[in-house]
């Protein structure tokens, strides 16, 4: 409660990494209020009416303040209680909420409006990831009419966790042999990248979103389960982020309000 914030990234069209506004404003816990419905932080708030999660942003950019204000609406095609352990001792744990979800983007600043296909997820854990992990690699593919999500993370001792699932349109989730892995280009900042594809089969990067030195973001194009997909892809080194240049780079991007 003591260190809360709302992450929004709004991405450039073309080939630029850099999102085109980027909002990350960590708030003490006089400003953050919840309850079984209602996470509100600063002048943001997130709200579940049972079927709707209804976010309602209003936030200032870094590191040049410009707003973002407006509505974003996920309706989720179903709902898990699927909960996976990323590391053996529970420490800490990971839950594809929402596998699959129509997203509404409603934005009067700036304005814009977008409508598609989004993913809800919940990460929780009891310690600071970097003294978990050393790196870790997610991957969620929309596959016709079910959703595959690939989640491999490097412990700090060296032993590493493979996830693999298989969701149908109704939520129920399978578990599936883990495909091979298949290395990616490194980022801009030298951040590995690595996803799992098809035996044979090949996964490129399309687009870049977030390119930052311990974390990237990107639009694979891939292979899993016979089919051809877009995926979205993410790599945290978190060896990277415990480093102190990089923590002395963090309030520039993420400032903590003082109310």
């Amino acid at each position: 409660m003591r260190h809360c914030a709302l992450h929004v990234a709004l991405y450039r069209v073309g080939g630029r990494t850099a999102p085109r506004r980027w909002a990350l404003t960590e708030r003490g816990a006089r400003a953050v209020e919840r309850d079984r419905t209602e996470l509100r932080i600063g002048p943001s708030a997130l709200r579940w009416d049972g079927g709707v999660l209804t976010i309602a942003i209003d936030e200032v950019t870094m590191p040049l303040p410009t707003r973002i204000r407006g509505t974003v609406r996920v309706h989720p095609a179903a709902l898990t209680t699927h909960d996976a352990l990323l590391c053996a001792t529970g420490g800490h744990r990971w839950t594809p909420l929402a596998p699959r979800a129509r997203v509404e983007v409603a934005l009067e600043r700036p304005s814009l409006r977008w409508s598609g296909t989004g993913y809800l997820d919940g990460n929780n854990g009891d310690g600071a990831i970097e003294t978990a992990f050393r790196s870790w690699d997610w991957c969620r593919a929309p596959l016709g009419r079910d959703t595959v999500i690939l989640y491999d993370a490097v412990h700090r001792d060296g032993d590493s966790t493979a996830i693999a699932l298989r969701v149908d349109p109704h939520g129920t989730v399978e578990p599936i042999p883990s495909p091979p892995e298949v290395a990616l280009p490194p980022s801009r900042w030298r951040v590995r990248r690595a996803t799992r594809a098809d035996a044979g089969g090949t996964a490129t990067v399309r687009r870049t979103l977030v390119d930052s030195p311990f974390y990237a973001r990107s639009v694979l194009q891939t292979r899993l389960l016979g089919e051809t997909a877009e995926a979205m892809h993410e790599s945290l080194d978190c060896d990277r982020f415990a480093r102190l240049w990089v923590q002395a780079m963090l309030p520039f991007r993420i400032p903590r309000a003082l109310a």
